[in-house]
Formats: C-alpha cells, sequence, structure tokens
C-alpha cells in the first residue's frame, strides 16, 4: 500500500509498533482505538489527501466555533477552505512530515473523520519537545472526544515520536478547552500575552505543558481509570 506521500506503509487499520522510523518519527502511523462512555469507537489516523473534502465542508460549516479561537487566516474564511487553499495547506504538512517537523493526524469516530490533531514543531535531541493542537467537529462536541483525541495524541508524542515535552496554549475565554487538558494531564506554566493572532487581534494564551516523567501511566489509561473512556 502506498500512503499519499508515496511511501509504502502498513496498513492504517493496525496501530504503530515495532522501532520508529529514524527521520520522521510517529508518521506515518495510526493510533490504538479507544471506546467512548456511549461505545462509540474513535483513534487518530494519518491525514489523507482524501481527507480535503471533509476537512473542507466540516471546518466552513464550524466557522463560528473556530474562527474564534484559531489563527486569523490570510484571506476569507470561504476562501481559506477552497480546494485551492487545501491543496496548498496538505502540501505544506507533506513537506514538514517528511522533514520530521510535524505529525498531522485524522480523529476518526466509527470510522468516520471527526476533526485534528496536529501535533507541531517537533524538535529532537536536547529540547524533545513539540506542541498540540486540535479541533472537533461540532457535531461531535460534548462527548468527550476532544479529551479522548488529546490524549491518543499526547500519548503519541511520548511513546512513538519519543518527545520529552509537550506543550499546549488555550485562550482564557475558551475554558473549555483548558478543561481538556487537564483531564489529559497538561499543567499551567505561565501565562502568554499577545502571543498569537487569533481572529483580527494579537490574544493572550494560558500556557500549559506535561512531561513524559511527569505519570508512570499513559494519558489513556488514566482517562479509562477515571471512567472518561471506556
Amino acid at each position: 500500500m502506498l500512503d499519499p506521500f508515496g511511501l509504502a506503509w502498513k496498513s492504517f487499520e493496525t496501530p504503530a509498533s515495532g522501532p520508529r522510523h529514524p527521520e520522521h518519527p510517529g508518521w506515518a502511523e495510526s493510533t490504538p482505538t479507544v471506546v467512548l462512555r456511549d461505545g462509540s469507537r474513535l483513534r487518530l489516523r494519518p491525514l489523507t489527501s482524501r481527507d480535503g473534502e471533509d476537512w473542507r465542508q466540516m471546518r466552513l460549516l464550524d466557522e463560528s466555533w473556530l474562527r474564534p479561537v484559531e489563527p486569523t487566516p490570510w484571506d476569507t474564511w470561504e476562501a481559506s477552505h477552497d480546494e485551492a487553499s487545501w491543496r496548498s495547506y496538505f502540501a505544506h504538512l507533506r513537506t514538514q512530515a517528511n522533514a520530521g517537523a510535524v505529525v498531522p493526524l485524522v480523529i476518526e469516530v466509527d470510522g468516520k473523520f471527526a476533526g485534528q490533531v496536529t501535533i507541531g514543531n517537533i524538535q529532537h535531541g536536547r529540547v524533545s519537545e513539540a506542541w498540540i493542537g486540535y479541533w472537533v467537529f461540532s457535531a461531535h462536541m460534548g462527548r468527550g472526544v476532544a479529551t479522548a483525541a488529546c490524549a491518543l495524541g499526547t500519548d503519541h508524542a511520548f511513546s512513538r515520536i519519543g518527545l520529552h515535552r509537550v506543550t499546549a496554549t488555550y485562550l482564557p475565554r475558551n475554558p473549555a478547552s483548558g478543561k481538556v487538558l487537564t483531564a489529559t494531564g497538561y499543567r499551567e506554566e505561565g501565562y502568554l500575552r499577545r502571543n498569537l493572532h487569533i481572529d483580527g487581534h494579537w490574544q493572550d494564551h494560558h500556557f500549559v505543558a506535561q512531561n513524559v516523567e511527569d505519570f508512570r501511566e499513559s494519558c489513556v489509561l488514566r482517562l479509562r481509570r477515571d471512567g472518561r473512556i471506556k
């Protein structure tokens, strides 16, 4: 089987195992599957060129949810989500993923596209950290999807990418995102003033992080123990 980047790999249906790739560890790999409290099955798998239509349509429908919390687009929301913009965005991710700098993942619920998790600015060596970001289609909100996806992404960063530290930020007016990050083990380390241009303005963010040695158990095991997933 060929991936969308022209690389031979095993089926997405089998979670990653064995030795990590020496140049881009964690890519292109799927995570194990977890079961939400409502019985739905969720996993993360690599973003592919075939995801463009779902990505575009869901983000267009969810403009009112996404625009206030995401970096300001260069153009209108519609123009930033047309086919040409998707191709440019995907090509950029492809280049960065092959360089080992980013791991873009689809949130898949019962086999269907439900959002995205991105692990970005990956640095190895003495830094050994990255940031994690995510968005969930509104039809899946309120079901624990974001929390489970964030947990899978964080575990993937530690166990498959081999990082020591993962960071994240969230807006003060978006406490729901803060709750997701807290539930998966992130701890507040600071407050960043006017650090990201969001929805047309430079905006403050809470800064949180998690180190691999902070917990004995993985994020997924802790969620299962807390009854957040089955």
